[in-house]
């Protein structure tokens, strides 16, 4: 579920109390700009944890209680909370009303629509395994393949998209997102990885194979590809120094290094061309 979904059944309730870092000096578990949002019985969102977000949250609940409008705490990050960061933050709460409400789901909208895109081509069984781990983490993700079947067997709650010229979701996705190939088909692997590179601005490609197919890959894009460099490819994916062969092993490495990509200052300052519409979402 996106984000945008999720905020907006929690605000749906009764009372609800806004918590933003506001100030932050020296170390700190999370940035000034920083949310979360608290009910008598829930909370949406982390402020960072620990001894400084529960007391945050402890007085986010009394301002509900009271019936007050807004507080503001300044809590040193030391031995005087049990907390060793070593910084100081400034928190302000507020109750929220309904505009404040409709702000945030807003934001959250923004949000999702600025997630990078990940997309997974190839819905086999380390596909599946990927859109599993990556339905949680913040990223728009596209599990891909021309087989229906292979699609159907995904319980992820990704976009699922049927596509019979899936070169073409390559050639339209936006600037800095991130490939993962590994079809049924090693001709099909060679054509998606190498239409992926010739982008050049990929956040990340990587192609499921061993040292061998990365070779023979090299040697085929030399011959159909005007020598197309493969120096960016990661592949073999997923290695991680382990020997272990399970998809969702395998999966687990290859989220890791994606993420670390997408998350780097190169890809976070990465223009975007315009997305795509799905061919046959499910």
């Amino acid at each position: 579920m996106a984000r945008a979904e999720q905020i907006r059944a929690f605000l749906a309730a009764d009372a609800v109390a806004r918590i933003r870092l506001t100030r932050v000096q020296g170390s700190s578990p999370r940035e000034a700009g920083t949310e979360m949002f608290v009910t008598d019985t829930g909370l949406f969102g982390t402020i960072g944890g620990g001894r400084l977000e529960h007391i945050a949250i402890e007085a986010a609940r009394a301002l509900l209680a009271s019936g007050d409008i807004a507080r503001t705490l300044d809590v040193p990050l030391g031995p005087e909370i049990g907390q060793c960061c070593g910084g100081r933050v400034e928190l302000a709460l507020h109750r929220m009303s309904v505009s404040d409400r409709d702000t945030a789901i807003a934001q959250a909208e923004a949000q999702d629509a600025a997630d990078p895109a990940v997309y997974i081509l190839g819905a086999g069984h380390v596909g599946r395994a990927l859109a599993n781990l990556f339905q949680h983490l913040p990223v728009r993700t596209v599990l891909i393949d021309q087989r229906a079947n292979e699609l159907a067997l995904s319980e992820a709650k990704v976009e699922k998209r049927q596509s019979a010229i899936p070169e073409f979701d390559i050639a339209t996705a936006p600037a800095g997102s991130a490939f993962i190939v590994l079809t049924h088909d090693h001709g099909l692997d060679f054509l998606l990885a190498s239409e992926a590179l010739e982008r050049g601005d990929a956040a990340y490609v990587g192609l499921i194979g061993s040292a061998t197919k990365r070779a023979k890959f090299r040697n085929w894009c030399l011959k159909q590809c005007d020598g197309l460099t493969i120096d960016t490819l990661i592949c073999p994916i997923g290695a991680g120094g382990s020997r272990d062969k399970r998809p969702a092993v395998i999966a687990a490495f290859v989220v890791a290094d994606v993420i670390a990509a997408l998350t780097s200052e190169t890809a976070a300052t990465a223009p975007h061309r315009g997305t795509v519409t799905s061919i046959a979402a499910q």
